[in-house]
């Protein structure tokens, strides 16, 4: 496959992420929740790179292990999201009748909400923590995932190779595993990569608003939150985790394309 630039920009801003992520298991240049309070405020300099907080912890350190519980919280909610909104969709979408008319209405009341107040809402239930993040964003997301599945698989079955699937005997299970499925996940791959990049920025947002990951734990949202009071005095509080953010959502993005114009070579340029 020729390498397109949006493959090759995503591929390098995401492996930076998987680097720094990596990086961050085993090496960070400071404690990032060690309280120094003989350097707050201090600029970006050699001993520390981004600055340091109010409290003196280091930004650098704080952002390095701030992109592994953001990019781990995303994960586990894309996958979640995305095994449950494929399994209710290929239901849903193949078996039509009334499994159809009961899943999408409940599909579709909870689309009615918008993704960041229903997670609101269900942290408010179960209380700010990760595990709640997680959960939250898993149920704010599904719908969409969902409909995306059930419209692909409507497709899908209505194709010749369905209709000998049946006339030859196969079970429906059979038929969705075996046929269905394979031929929807394109646009689920697809999916899963803009889906990623939209649960870094609601996590983010959520623990911007106070109610995410709990401090000390560092994450970009609560990082942003922080440095709202010294947007003048220590700007570098704020441009470290803005960076991060926005570094993490253009690579998702670009990757999400580049498989995009791969898996489907007529939208290709």
């Amino acid at each position: 496959m020729r390498l397109r630039p949006n493959a090759l920009i995503g591929g390098l801003l995401v492996g930076a992420l998987l680097a720094v992520i990596a990086l961050g298991l085993v090496w960070t240049p400071y404690d990032p929740i060690a309280i120094d309070l003989d350097h707050p405020l201090a600029p970006p300099s050699w001993r520390h790179w981004f600055g340091a907080d109010e409290f003196g912890r280091d930004v650098l350190s704080r952002a390095m292990v701030g992109a592994r519980i953001s990019a781990s919280v995303a994960a586990e909610t894309v996958a979640v999201a995305i095994g449950a909104g494929t399994v209710i969709g290929l239901t849903a979408g193949f078996l039509r009748g009334w499994p159809d008319r009961a899943l999408m209405m409940l599909n579709d009341a909870m689309l009615a909400f918008p993704s960041l107040l229903l997670a609101l809402a269900v942290i408010a239930v179960l209380g700010a923590s990760r595990n709640g993040i997680v959960l939250a964003l898993t149920l704010a997301y599904i719908p969409s995932v969902t409909r995306v599945v059930r419209g692909a698989v409507l497709s899908i079955r209505e194709r010749e190779f369905i209709e000998a699937s049946k006339v030859s005997g196969d079970s429906p299970l059979y038929t969705m595993a075996r046929h269905v499925l394979p031929n929807a996940l394109p646009p689920v791959l697809v999916l899963a990569t803009g889906l990623f990049g939209w649960v870094v920025l609601s996590e983010s947002a959520l623990s911007f608003l106070g109610v995410g990951v709990p401090p000390p734990a560092p994450t970009w949202g609560n990082m942003l939150a922080a440095s709202r009071p010294y947007m003048e005095t220590a700007a570098w509080l704020s441009i470290a985790p803005g960076l991060c953010i926005a570094a993490t959502l253009l690579g998702v993005n670009m990757l999400g394309d580049a498989l995009r114009d791969w898996l489907d070579p007529r939208d290709a340029p």
